[in-house]
């Protein structure tokens, strides 16, 4: 028997072996956010939080310094509903007030306050145009009474007593003025005005429907105790003296009396009409330096 020769295994098991290990070839197409992607998956979470939040930190920070940049200044002021308001002043208190801190951090509170303080204004609403822009929208105070003041100014004022500056000769001219203000700048001749304006505006809602008011010059309310009437025209000098109460009635009877008393020679020497005694009047004369004081029921 002749012996089966045997080959070299060893050159079977090497190409084996080579052909068992030979390395794998990656993908050529795999990006870079992929592979970041994957090398984060690596990273604890705690140390992604907290570099997510310095990113952030850094962001608010550079954006805080953009704020103050030129690029908030202020540039453009829109102002709506200012008709006797002054816009030039409206955009003079903005301007100086965002001139520091520009559009974006501007106190917007603190300005419609500022721009409330001038002549006018009753209130304002501010808002943000960015990036270099202001809005601010009037409502204007109304007029409702012209005091004659002690240098015998005549002042526009409204409702709250504030001053909205002198009667111009265009304006219309009303009915008859209010007298008797308290010009101290203080809070309780603050108070003490906004009563006169409040009683004054009653009595002339009264006075105008009882058809009085033409005949009336200026309604004196320095005292709410003891109301006193300047008649115009041809009984100018008179005063009518009318109390704390039932003035509107009051002064159609002290009319009367003085209508019926025109009529005689005594007329043109009635200096004032009383009617703080109740249903009583009392009509004073002037008769040279002397002043006499004759009732007369009604």
């Amino acid at each position: 028997m002749v012996a089966q020769k045997v080959g070299n295994r060893s050159g079977i098991s090497k190409g084996r072996s080579a052909a068992g290990q030979r390395p794998v070839r990656r993908t050529s197409g795999e990006t870079f956010g992929a592979r970041v992607k994957s090398l984060l998956g690596y990273v604890p979470l705690a140390l992604r939080i907290g570099v997510f939040a310095i990113i952030c930190l850094i962001a608010f920070v550079g954006y805080r310094a953009a704020a103050s940049a030129s690029f908030f200044q202020i540039k453009l002021v829109e102002t709506k509903g200012a008709s006797r308001a002054s816009v030039a002043d409206i955009q003079t208190v903005v301007r100086r007030d965002l001139s520091q801190t520009g559009v974006w951090k501007a106190d917007l509170q603190q300005l419609s306050k500022h721009i409330e303080q001038l002549p006018w204004v009753r209130s304002a609403v501010v808002t943000r145009v960015l990036p270099d822009g202001i809005r601010v929208r009037v409502t204007e105070r109304e007029p409702r009474a012209v005091v004659r003041n002690a240098a015998g100014r005549f002042i526009w004022v409204d409702e709250d007593a504030v001053y909205l500056g002198e009667m111009s000769p265009t304006d219309q001219m009303p009915a008859f003025f209010l007298r008797g203000w308290n010009e101290e700048q203080t809070t309780p001749a603050r108070t003490e005005n906004r009563q006169r304006v409040g009683k004054f505006l009653e009595l002339q809602r009264e006075w105008d429907g009882l058809g009085l008011s033409e005949r009336i010059s200026e309604v004196n309310v320095m005292d709410l105790r003891d109301v006193r009437v300047q008649l115009a025209g041809d009984d100018s000098q008179i005063e009518v003296r009318l109390g704390s109460q039932e003035q509107g009635t009051r002064l159609g009877k002290a009319l009367t009396v003085l209508d019926a008393q025109r009529q005689t020679a005594r007329g043109p020497l009635i200096s004032y009409i009383d009617l703080t005694q109740g249903k009583r009047a009392i009509v004073g004369l002037v008769t040279g330096n002397q002043t006499i004081a004759e009732g007369k029921n009604e």
